[in-house]
């Protein structure tokens, strides 16, 4: 609420005719009084005999006083005029200010990756437990984007966040972004459809080892030798957990491994689509295009079955309620975390991130292991720990030489 003490139309008027007249007419002489030394009528004669008008009364100033004759006078500090309830208001926003966000940052900070784990354990192990009755992960990928596409529809109509506008240089900028992510959305529930969500995971640590592979061999970037080194052990650990994992599948492994390479693209296609557009509205108009992108590779590859007995058997085996039930909370479940993943990005640095990523993938193999009693042998254990361990000293070595980078370009 702006400060009070404006003028309103009509008494704005008034003073300026007043200040009109006022220059027109020179400014009369004062004498002296007798107890004040020579040179002050000139002084005093300088001053306008009225002042700006103010709530409708008139306020004259003091005449001006030599300052030797008021030593301890100090200019008084300007007070902008307030009614009662603007003043109150006002405190009450300076009250605010510091809040419980400012107040425990790390607390918050700390709630956001709490949020950002449970969201992704529960993900991930609801989606495993509808491919167990449903296995159609074509339409299930489907039914993330559309949730989540709702979800920014109905934050658009509330302005929560404000829809950033988009035209067609945008379109053409975003969509190679959103062609790789549905792909690479598909392709990873392809894989979690086929094999554990354990030894999923663990492929999908290779993931940093595309994308060190593309910088160097597609971007033409050179790869610092310390970074290809820490890969060594993620290569190693996701080929000892491959050899003796007993739900190992062909189909299962090649879908995260091409998901892999997707996403890796995404990255790089991310940074050429560089805009101003706010991170929330850039996701939302992602989702939008990476669902109609998945429209037809789900009706060509499952939409018979889906028709012939998909629906059908899903709803004999658990009913209509918890079906329609489980299909939306996932995809609610599928958005919320992607989108509390990038506002922890925001909040954080991106080692601490980096750290953050690689704890997460921790928590939903071992609790995907709990919760479904995946048998692994010794090996696997002991290379999927390998793996995780080589992807964790890959992205602290790669967070320092990029805090480095900004340093030196600083």
């Amino acid at each position: 609420m702006s400060a009070l003490g404006t003028l309103s139309g009509g008494a704005a008027g008034v003073s300026g005719l007043l200040r009109l007249r006022r220059r027109a007419a020179p400014a009369p002489a004062i004498a002296a009084p007798s107890h004040l030394p020579a040179g002050t009528v000139k002084c005093a004669a300088a001053v306008p005999d009225a002042a700006p008008i103010v709530w409708g009364r008139q306020l004259r100033p003091a005449l001006l006083l030599p300052a030797a004759l008021l030593p301890s006078l100090q200019p008084a500090r300007r007070h902008t005029l307030q009614p009662p309830a603007a003043a109150a208001e006002s405190a009450g926003r300076e009250a605010k200010s510091v809040g419980f966000l400012e107040k425990y940052p790390a607390l918050v900070t700390g709630f956001f990756f709490f949020m950002w784990y449970f969201l992704n354990v529960i993900f991930n192990i609801l989606n495993k437990k509808i491919y167990n009755y449903f296995p159609y992960p074509y339409f299930v990928s489907l039914i993330h984007l559309v949730v989540g596409v709702v979800y920014c529809l109905i934050s658009w109509s509330v302005g929560l966040p404000k829809r950033a506008p988009i035209n067609g240089t945008l379109l053409k900028l975003l969509f190679p972004v959103a062609l790789c992510h549905g792909i690479g959305h598909i392709t990873s529930n392809v894989s979690f459809a086929a094999v554990a969500v354990s030894f999923a995971h663990t492929i999908k640590a290779l993931e940093p080892f595309f994308s060190a592979a593309a910088t160097q061999f597609i971007l033409g970037q050179q790869v610092p030798f310390s970074l290809w080194l820490s890969l060594a052990p993620v290569v190693i650990g996701v080929s000892m957990a491959s050899l003796t994992e007993l739900s190992f599948n062909w189909t299962g492994f090649i879908n995260a491994m091409i998901s892999n390479i997707s996403f890796t693209y995404r990255s790089i296609y991310s940074k050429k689509a560089m805009t101003d557009m706010d991170s929330t509205n850039v996701y939302a108009y992602i989702s939008i295009i990476a669902l109609i992108v998945c429209i037809p590779p789900a009706l060509i590859f499952e939409g018979p079955k889906l028709m012939q007995h998909g629906f059908s058997d899903a709803i004999a085996k658990v009913g209509l309620t918890k079906f329609v039930s489980d299909l939306f909370l996932v995809g609610l479940f599928y958005h919320l975390y992607n989108q509390i993943a990038t506002n922890t990005l925001e909040r954080v640095a991106p080692l601490t991130h980096a750290v953050g990523n690689v704890l997460k993938r921790v928590f939903v193999i071992g609790f995907s292991i709990i919760v479904f009693g995946n048998k692994i042998s010794t090996q696997t254990g002991i290379g999927t720990s390998i793996a995780i361990a080589g992807v964790a000293m890959y992205s602290y070595i790669k967070a320092k030489i990029e805090e480095e980078k900004r340093k030196k370009s600083a």
